[in-house]
């Protein structure tokens, strides 16, 4: 490339990931915010120099006060947003969460009000739209042993 030349425009998405994690009747742990409506899974933005994986350990250590094993990936989705721009967002398996772990989750009360765990069937009233498709396609992906490239949280062939 030359002094006259531009370098061409490359993506530069926010990176963030959470975790699905499960009680032993199946439900999956979601988390209120307490700086916005509804609810969220467990997780957020990687930081600088981060791996997605330990973006996920991190916030969910901050948010609920403990550090579980997180498995592998479920999905991997590419998700613009019309006010934040390019997105890519991990879920990761989180399994199913020990008696003592559950004893141990203390939100932290500054980002987490509260938690609980809900069926997969109560879940598209919970989240928001473009979130309960990533869980959903995510939970799938767990029950098949496979991992998913989504957009928009839309499995692609």
């Amino acid at each position: 490339m030359t002094d006259t030349q531009s370098a061409e425009a490359v993506a530069q998405p926010r990176v963030a990931a959470g975790v699905l994690f499960f009680n032993t009747s199946g439900h999956v742990l979601l988390v209120k915010p307490t700086y916005k409506e509804g609810w969220e899974i467990p997780g957020g933005y990687v930081h600088p120099g981060e791996t997605p994986v330990e973006g996920a350990t991190r916030e969910v250590l901050e948010e609920l006060g403990i550090k579980p094993p997180i498995g592998q990936l479920l999905v991997a989705d590419w998700a613009p947003h019309p006010r934040e721009g390019d997105k890519l967002l991990f879920v990761f398996d989180g399994g199913v969460l020990a008696d003592d772990l559950r004893e141990q989750i203390i939100p932290d009360a500054t980002e987490i009000g509260d938690y609980a765990f809900h069926r997969a069937d109560d879940l598209d009233s919970l989240l928001i739209p473009r979130l309960a498709r990533r869980v959903h396609a995510a939970i799938n992906a767990r029950e098949s042993s496979r991992t998913d490239y989504l957009e928009q949280g839309v499995s692609r062939p």
